[in-house]
């Protein structure tokens, strides 16, 4: 409907899905500086008002331009969301840094499950097909959430003259930085590359009608995850070995799609979630271990802004290679690229320490 209405062809179609992760690296700095000049919790308020309001007005008529620009809007307010989250968690939570962030992620996998479930089958029909109407209301639970945060949640220190004097550009220097950044880069190109291509892919090779099983095993794979990240967090987080588990169970998964067999895709899919959200929680508990207190932020937007960035461009080689090839299964080269780079990323032993 949307590629209908608005006139969309493919490259505008594959920039609008990708415009949200780029901005997600772009905009990790600025919310560094938010936070920075406002606290954390402040910056968290005002990057899910960002959401919300960009979220009511994408669905403000059938403007291209307008979804756009609040595209930008609203990718611009989750990156201040992304840093701010880990910042909070070492403020309110610090010594249960690895069940926070589980549940945290827990949440955002609920969420992003149930917007992209129920939106066709149960939204639209009530909003009389109108898919403006119900780009609007997804915006209704970010603002209770925001409600809910801006009343009960405890109140962050205020930040001193110092602290705001304080550096917010990530320490290019420091390795640490690379080192998660690269981690978490190589875990999110799993999942952004599955998502992008599993469809193309299975409709190329005459798998068609696997397609929403193959996506629907994404992405309720990724929800174990959290499970067993919250269930045993003292054991994993903090820890090299997990992370590298997750990068060759990556690829076993990749082996087990591209043998083509029925059970072999949904698995394979399923596999690729639950090791991209792995390596997600498990890099975001990171931050709060690796930095000082006041400098979380700094390392977590260092984090983001490469992670991002590699998860932007690493599925764009996907798509080119595939097009050069003709070749479906080499769709999935940014998979395998993703799944290597969390294992020799994660290898850095004095990179990745132990929980201090």
């Amino acid at each position: 409907m949307l590629r209908a209405d608005l006139h969309l062809n493919e490259k505008a179609i594959a920039a609008l899905t990708g415009l949200p992760v780029l901005l997600l690296a772009a905009a990790a700095i600025p919310g560094s500086l938010l936070i920075a000049r406002l606290g954390a919790r402040r910056a968290l308020i005002a990057g899910l008002l960002a959401v919300t309001v960009s979220s009511a007005l994408r669905g403000a008529g059938p403007s291209s331009a307008m979804l756009f620009a609040m595209t930008f809007v609203m990718g611009v307010g989750i990156a201040v969301v992304q840093p701010a989250v880990p910042t909070l968690i070492n403020q309110w939570l610090a010594r249960s840094v690895g069940l926070a962030t589980a549940i945290y992620t827990n949440g955002l996998l609920v969420g992003e499950a149930l917007s992209a479930s129920l939106t066709i089958p149960l939204l639209l029909p009530l909003l009389g097909g109108n898919w403006m109407l119900s780009l609007a209301w997804w915006a209704v639970p970010v603002l209770l959430s925001t409600g809910v945060i801006a009343r009960w949640a405890p109140r962050s220190p205020e930040p001193s003259a110092a602290a705001r004097a304080r550096a917010w550009i990530p320490d290019w220097r420091d390795s640490s930085t690379w080192v998660l950044g690269m981690v978490q880069g190589g875990g999110s190109s799993l999942y952004f590359a599955a998502n992008a291509f599993i469809p193309g892919y299975l409709h190329a090779t005459g798998h068609a009608g696997l397609v929403g099983p193959c996506l629907s095993a994404l992405n309720v794979g990724q929800l174990p995850a959290t499970i067993v990240v919250a269930l045993a967090a003292r054991q994993l987080v903090g820890r090299r070995l997990p992370l590298i588990a997750a990068g060759v169970l990556s690829a076993v998964g990749l082996a087990l799609f591209l043998s083509g067999t029925t059970t072999g895709l949904v698995a394979g899919a399923a596999l690729f979630g639950f090791c991209a959200a792995a390596v997600l929680i498990l890099t975001l508990a990171l931050a709060p271990l690796l930095a000082d207190d006041a400098d979380v932020h700094r390392l977590s937007a260092g984090m983001f802004t490469i992670g991002y960035g590699y998860a932007f461009a690493l599925p764009m080689l996907g798509g080119a290679v595939w097009d050069a090839s003709g070749i479906p299964a080499t769709a999935f080269v940014p998979v395998a690229l993703g799944a290597l780079t969390v294992v020799v990323a994660a290898s850095a032993r004095r990179l990745l320490p132990r929980p201090r």
